[in-house]
């Protein structure tokens, strides 16, 4: 195994292999405990794709939802789904049924459009030209505000969908969709959430999906394994500890050591990790 490879796998918490049903309950339990700690808290709220990765972290939010309910009898409760199109969205379908196996208790609906919109029309009164993957940045930071917003009027927390195969390549939008109050997949890969939604019986063709971060304008659904130059089979390959092609490793390597920010807490006098 490579040094940094053992670095990363360490620092991630992934296992070479999981049992999936296990792997579903230590994320319920944890969700549950999260609220029986934090006893204002009354909701969840977590934006959906229609992808693999909030489909699964919906789903086992709502069963935790729906286990608190049931042991405290407190029907306040509540999982809430929301739906952050971009205007029109071309996976509109899958995202509904997404929400449809999940059961949501709510679901919410805001489209982000005019407020990304807004917000490009005013940085560019600066003499600025906000580029269309700066744009797809912003989309992403308005999803994460309208999270806030709902679970900051229903005493709520904000879930996140980062796992290990997207921490280590830092493929996520700092202080958009990598800003959460609790993310349940941590640790897990791609093929280790994939398992997990088999055994959920989720719909095949929500976690078969083409991995797309869908942010940009001019290149509408592009696969996260094009925009990263490797994948998905052999970052979790590198994950679980084994050994893969040199090109591949340095460049999962690559991307881990260029997206240190993204996995660190604003940076103090006191951090030397970035030098």
């Amino acid at each position: 195994m490579r040094p940094l490879q053992t670095e990363i796998i360490n620092a991630l918490h992934v296992a070479p292999s999981i049992d999936p049903e296990t792997e579903i309950r230590r994320s319920i339990d944890f969700l549950k405990a999260y609220l029986k700690k934090n006893t204002f808290l009354k909701t969840y709220v977590l934006g959906i794709s229609g992808g693999q990765d909030s489909t699964l972290a919906g789903k086992m939010t709502q069963m935790a939802i729906a286990e608190m309910r049931e042991e405290t009898g407190d029907d306040a409760y509540k999982f809430i789904a929301v739906r952050l199109p971009y205007g029109d969205q071309a996976d509109e379908s899958d995202a509904m049924d997404a929400i449809k196996f999940m059961n949501a208790d709510v679901v919410d609906r805001v489209d982000i459009k005019p407020a990304t919109d807004a917000m490009v029309t005013a940085l560019e009164a600066n003499d600025l030209t906000i580029h269309d993957f700066n744009k797809g940045n912003i989309k992403a930071r308005q999803r994460m505000i309208v999270q806030y917003g709902i679970a900051g009027e229903l005493h709520g927390a904000v879930v996140g969908t980062d796992h290990a195969a997207e921490a280590v390549t830092g493929f996520y939008t700092k202080y958009g969709d990598g800003g959460a109050d609790i993310v349940p997949l941590y640790r897990l890969d791609k093929r280790q959430g994939r398992a997990m939604l088999e055994v959920l019986q989720a719909p095949e063709h929500l976690y078969k999906k083409v991995p797309t971060a869908d942010l940009e304008d001019d290149r509408p659904a592009l696969p996260d394994e094009v925009a990263l130059g490797v994948h998905y089979d052999d970052i979790d390959d590198y994950l679980e500890g084994k050994d893969i092609e040199t090109s591949a490793a340095e460049k999962i390597e690559s991307w881990y050591l260029k997206t240190a920010h993204k996995r660190h807490a604003a940076i103090s006098v006191y951090d030397d990790f970035w030098k």
